[in-house]
């Protein structure tokens, strides 16, 4: 394998594993495991994460083609060692088990919304039900689509895509796409099979400071590698 591959990849299953383990997404997983079958979220959550992944790399990747090679690896290592320090400011700021709570609340509060709205439309039940089912409902599971928009849009924007970005733009895209997947599929695996006993164990403070660490390594690696303009 060409060593700029392994690298990439090593960079990225790390920072995945460290970056995904104990976030939102992954406490979403373990609670919608625990609801629906376990085979239709780990598809869900895992296509979610998936095309994040792909969409992040390509974007990483064509960065340095819009802006200098040299300017996208300063703006990488300030990035790493940001999310570093971020990462923990959180480790110490943030209390234990704070975010599986937050978590639970918002899909409890999102399925009575649903339920509610459901109970409004009570009028011919089949009739309505093929009438305004979605289009996509046709071929997906509801319980499917549903954990795969919940793990998109709480991955869009979030520390760990911007990081993925990032990286692709300063090593090989290809392996940081394929450490992205393995790491992204490790994670979501753990969190569906653990569920609520898996995720109430893991310290976020720990998993926190790790990533931090973790970060901050990158960046001064990467602030020590000298890159042609």
């Amino acid at each position: 394998m060409d060593l700029s591959i392994l690298q990439g990849f090593t960079k990225s299953l790390a920072m995945t594993v460290l970056s995904e383990i104990g976030d939102k997404t992954f406490f979403a997983a373990a609670i919608l495991a625990m609801r629906h079958p376990r085979r239709l979220v780990l598809s869900g959550c895992l296509g979610a994460l998936i095309v994040m992944t792909i969409l992040s790399v390509v974007v990483g990747w064509a960065t340095p083609n819009l802006i200098s090679r040299k300017w996208t690896h300063h703006i990488t290592t300030l990035l790493f060692l940001g999310f570093g320090l971020w990462s923990l400011w959180d480790a110490f700021k943030d209390g234990e088990a704070e975010e599986f709570a937050e978590v639970e609340k918002e899909l409890n509060a999102d399925a009575k919304s649903i339920s509610g709205a459901t109970k409004g439309n009570n009028k011919d039940p089949d009739d309505m039900k093929k009438q305004y089912r979605p289009f996509l409902t046709q071929f997906f599971s509801p319980i499917l689509l549903k954990a795969f928009s919940i793990t998109f849009f709480g991955e869009w924007g979030d520390k760990s895509q911007i990081a993925t970005i990032g990286l692709a733009a300063d090593e090989n895209p290809l392996g940081v796409v394929l450490g992205g997947i393995l790491g992204q599929a490790l994670c979501t695996t753990a969190a569906v099979l653990g569920g609520k006993s898996l995720a109430t164990q893991i310290s976020e403070k720990i998993v926190a400071l790790s990533g931090g660490a973790l970060f901050i390594v990158f960046g001064i690696q990467s602030l020590l590698l000298t890159v042609d303009s």
